[in-house]
């Protein structure tokens, strides 16, 4: 049986700055579910959900330590998932600086690939 797996790359620093600040259990979550998604066909909509209103953006869902964490994210070639920043989710709507922020470092990355 053939194995099902996503390539996960990391766009500049800026996940590593929020997946650095986060507690150890946080950062096990945070792996844990990067996996599962890297590994599973079908990811249940509580880990992986497409933004509305975005241009192709995604946000990878994570709850750990009795907080919510979001990491923005888009695929690009099939199954390329290319990881953009994450934060904090402290109120019900996603914070609009870190939608455009995402959006800013997605337009980047398309326009350092040419």
């Amino acid at each position: 049986m053939k194995t099902f797996k996503r390539n996960i790359v990391i766009y500049r620093n800026h996940f590593w700055g929020f997946y650095n600040n986060q507690h150890a259990r946080v950062q096990s979550k945070i792996d844990w579910t990067v996996t599962m998604i890297q590994t599973t066909k079908v990811v249940p909509e509580k880990f992986l959900k497409r933004l509305s209103g975005s241009e192709g953006l995604w946000e990878v869902r994570v709850s750990a330590n009795k907080g919510i964490y979001r990491i923005f994210c888009f695929f690009d070639k099939g199954n390329l998932i290319v990881l953009l920043s994450g934060f904090q989710k402290k109120k019900q709507k996603t914070p609009r600086s870190e939608l455009k922020r995402a959006e800013r470092l997605k337009k980047e990355y398309y326009e350092n690939k040419k």
